[in-house]
């Protein structure tokens, strides 16, 4: 019979790769999380990973306890739920990982509400694009583009946004007035690296603007914004950034208004656990009350 301790440093190396990375995540050092794999191993009498370049991998036979084991620890956590208090539940940390551009200009903005309603519980929020793994637990939670199409998640649309046109007076100023979409073709843009770009939901300015002349690039849509702000071109942004920024005008909305959907994504195994949840029903709460605001009504 295996030791049922050895179970812990299993998921974590799956959901991490690496044997560092896994020490970190469980507080101990490499060794420790190495002997008690081989432990395992040598109790199952199988090879559960391969060691690679790219680090560990799982075998078919990994894949396979891989199963089990999530569902011994999501049995855990129900167990603990179950006998434990609503005080103690709802404390820890919950990992969430979303797009660069609603992490940082609009989530973080919500967190002291959220610690005001919760503040047993800690929130690590990745800006991250495309998103963490959430079946090997690089996350907690979610929020993406769309919804996923595999793996054991769980997912419901929380809303919709808008991406618009905007610039500076100053650019705007010393610029051709822009009176038609057919005016866009002699004006400067701001916009992603092409071959970085990793969503297709990313890809729209070409649908939007005919060979448009870009004068700077970056994988990062903050970099786009404050770029922008210098009065470098015309950049498509969040309304829900850069609407309500008076340093901004928006160009031809009534022509340029791109939709897009925010998914909320949880593993399945973590959907009821309550600091999880509380986070989900955060997130799904304070998106719904500032709609207006993400498709820039406001």
């Amino acid at each position: 019979m295996f030791n049922w301790d050895d179970l812990r440093f299993f998921l974590e190396l799956s959901r991490q790769g690496r044997l560092v990375a896994a020490a970190r995540k469980l507080h101990v050092d490499h060794t420790t999380v190495a002997r008690h794999i081989s432990a395992l191993e040598e109790s199952l009498n199988t090879r559960l990973f391969d060691r690679t370049p790219r680090g560990y991998v799982l075998t078919k036979a990994g894949q396979s306890l891989l199963r089990h084991a999530e569902s011994m620890e999501s049995q855990s956590i129900d167990l603990y739920q179950d006998v434990s208090g609503e005080d103690a539940t709802l404390t820890g940390t919950v990992r969430m990982a979303a797009t660069e551009g609603l992490a940082i200009e609009f989530l973080a903005g919500q967190m002291d509400a959220f610690r005001q309603k919760h503040p047993g519980i800690v929130v690590e929020l990745v800006a991250s694009t495309p998103p963490l793994n959430l079946s090997r637990r690089e996350a907690d939670l979610a929020i993406t583009l769309s919804r996923p199409q595999s793996g054991r998640l769980v997912a419901r649309k929380l809303a919709n946004y808008a991406l618009g046109l905007y610039a500076t007076p100053d650019y705007l100023n010393r610029m051709p007035e822009i009176r038609s979409m057919e005016d866009l073709s002699e004006h400067d843009f701001i916009w992603y690296i092409d071959d970085l770009v990793t969503l297709p939901q990313l890809r729209f300015l070409e649908e939007e603007v005919k060979d448009p002349n870009v004068v700077f690039q970056s994988t990062s849509v903050v970099a786009h914004f404050n770029a922008a702000l210098t009065g470098l071109g015309m950049a498509m942004l969040h309304c829900f950034a850069a609407g309500p920024d008076e340093r901004f005008i928006r160009i031809l909305p009534n022509d340029i208004d791109i939709k897009r959907e925010f998914w909320l994504v949880v593993h399945e195994d973590l959907r009821h656990v309550a600091r999880v949840e509380a986070v989900c029903d955060f997130l799904a709460d304070v998106l719904h009350e500032n709609q207006p605001l993400l498709l820039g009504h406001i």
